[in-house]
């Protein structure tokens, strides 16, 4: 489905110094010896020594590029080196940025930013340009080691204007780029120099108390002291681990996994939460407590299960393929049509596999490839462009798999439409598919995000024009709505998931998760402002809430 975006991915990495007396930092571990063997030696190929930790960087954020495919960076952190911080970024692919594909190239950045410490960051934005400047980790340099620091942002702020103005408003300030992750650099150094010696879960309390939206920060100082946060609400995923000496953070558990890290070592940061190394220790505290509004403690982005994270990661303890395969089922359940020896279920490549796989185990009807994915073509939101050509040029139907049969064709969602009517046009004239039965393991999308999603306006979403009279209740989802969609889509039939198979999939409470865009409750009060102004005749057929958030 590449009609819904995600945002970011942060990674952080640090090879912990010998323990010490409290007092020492990790600026000593230069002059304390043989630090010993990585714990994660024997379960990787091969651990850089400990002033090279950051090398593995690059190998984290590969592994959370489903993240974001337009900017990656690293900060990594050396008090040996004039420069004590040290900042890769740029526009492109994990592999373009670092040379990856180049190994001298790939070596002599690896040497020039070598460190004990360092994070990273991969990057998809719905505003701004395609400008090395807006790549991160963003960097603000300082006389005073604890005042120069970097860090990378994950979410989006749902009010980015109301600071912006308030910034500019002070006199005598200037905003450079328009993306709420410079607010936050703002914020971080004005407290840091009123208070430059205060706890990173101090400096998180003063910031969050600013804050509406989704934020997931990585930080690092030039001292060598790391923290990384999660907002009170949890909104989205951010996963830690420690083994020894190797600490290691990033936004999905699958890529702490494959670096290394035994599953039971590796745990999530609670939502208001900030895990820091500091004087080469590892301490957890909480910063912000839970949101006063008696049914909700957190909003978990329900979207991370079923679209966005890596099918092999595990979050706020619920694994990814179980959801997806517990929506398949549900879609199983549901099912109405006779099923023959014609019927087959398609999944579209390649998220809505799992849930493909098991509605047709449920049904007793293979589950074929019929569609196959052109992996050298790319992300097609980056290169931008007609999207039903991106679709077209994206997935290859398989004529021997699709000719005359039934196709159950399984779909995470349907944003816009475009993709999917590209597709059933390729299923029946390329594929000569007999008939083609939509089935979608979400419900319908009618609402926008304001927490780090690149989601269009009211106008622009498939469901709403069914669903959204002006001046009346929203509209059930019901048999004929669903047969007036297929009919625009160009399908024999359409069927979604209720919403409440969502946290039944889960397992989670409804309050619990954030599920904003299918039942329109907003998680926090900007962002249900600036639902009212999406609804508002005059928003326009631009992204409703562009000036009123920009992303990173």
């Amino acid at each position: 489905m590449a009609e819904l975006h995600h945002e970011c991915g942060v990674a952080a990495v640090y090879h912990l110094p010998p323990e010490s007396e409290p007092g020492d930092g990790p600026a000593d571990w230069h002059r304390s010896g043989d630090p010993g063997p990585s714990p994660l030696a024997p379960r990787v190929n091969k651990v850089p020594r400990p002033d090279q930790t950051s090398r593995l960087i690059p190998r984290v954020l590969l592994d959370i590029q489903n993240r974001g495919q337009l900017a990656a960076g690293m900060t990594s952190f050396d008090p040996k080196r004039p420069e004590v911080l040290s900042t890769l970024r740029g526009v492109g692919s994990v592999t373009e940025v670092f040379r990856l594909n180049r190994e001298p190239k790939y070596q002599a950045l690896m040497n020039q930013h070598g460190g004990a410490a360092a994070i990273g960051h991969v990057r998809y934005a719905t505003c701004g340009p395609e400008d090395p400047n807006y790549a991160q980790p963003f960097e603000r340099r300082h006389l005073e080691l604890r005042k120069w620091f970097a860090f990378g942002f994950n979410g989006q702020l749902a009010n980015y204007t109301e600071l912006r103005d308030e910034i500019l408003a002070a006199g005598d300030r200037h905003l450079s780029r328009e993306t709420d992750t410079e607010i936050l650099l703002h914020l971080f150094s004005k407290e840091l120099s009123a208070d430059p010696h205060c706890s990173p879960a101090e400096l998180m309390s003063r910031v969050g108390r600013h804050l509406d939206g989704a934020y997931n920060v990585v930080f690092l100082n030039a001292r060598g002291e790391m923290f990384a946060a999660r907002d009170p609400l949890g909104i989205r995923p951010l996963c830690w681990a420690r083994e020894g000496r190797m600490f290691a953070v990033a936004s999905e558990s699958v890529a702490l996994a494959n670096l290394g890290f035994r599953h039971e070592s590796i745990r999530d940061v609670e939502p208001g939460t900030v895990v820091s190394v500091r004087n080469g220790r590892v301490e957890v505290e909480q910063f912000a407590a839970p949101p006063a509004e008696e049914d909700r403690q957190t909003a978990h982005c329900f979207f991370e299960w079923i679209y966005f994270a890596n099918v092999a990661s595990k979050m706020d303890d619920r694994d990814v393929y179980s959801v997806r395969k517990h929506l398949g089922e549900a879609l199983a359940r549901q099912e109405e049509l006779l099923m023959d020896e014609d019927t087959i279920v398609v999944p579209v490549p390649d998220t809505a596999k799992a849930a493909a796989d098991a509605m047709a185990y449920g049904l007793g009807v293979p589950c074929l490839e019929g569609l196959l994915r052109n992996r050298y073509v790319g992300r097609t939101f980056i290169e931008g462009g007609n999207r039903a050509d991106k679709a077209r040029l994206k997935y290859t139907p398989l004529p021997e798999v699709l000719a005359g049969k039934k196709v159950l064709l399984v779909e995470d969602t349907i944003v816009r439409s475009t993709t999917m009517r590209a597709l059933i046009d390729q299923l029946r004239e390329r594929g000569r598919a007999a008939e083609v039965h939509v089935r979608v393991a979400c419900p319908p999308i009618v609402a926008p995000c304001f927490y780090g999603i690149d989601m269009s306006t009211v106008q622009e979403l498939f469901a709403p024009r069914y669903l959204e009279r002006p001046g009346e209740p929203p509209r059930e989802l019901d048999a004929e709505v669903e047969r007036a969609m297929a009919d625009e889509l160009g399908a024999d039939s359409l069927r979604y998931l209720p919403v409440a198979s969502i946290a039944e999939a889960v397992q989670m409470a409804r309050t619990s998760l954030c599920q904003a865009c299918i039942d329109r409750r907003y998680p926090t009060p900007q962002g249900r402002k600036l639902y009212q102004l999406a609804l508002a005749p005059n928003s326009g057929d631009g992204r409703t809430y562009a000036q009123a958030t920009q992303v990173s």
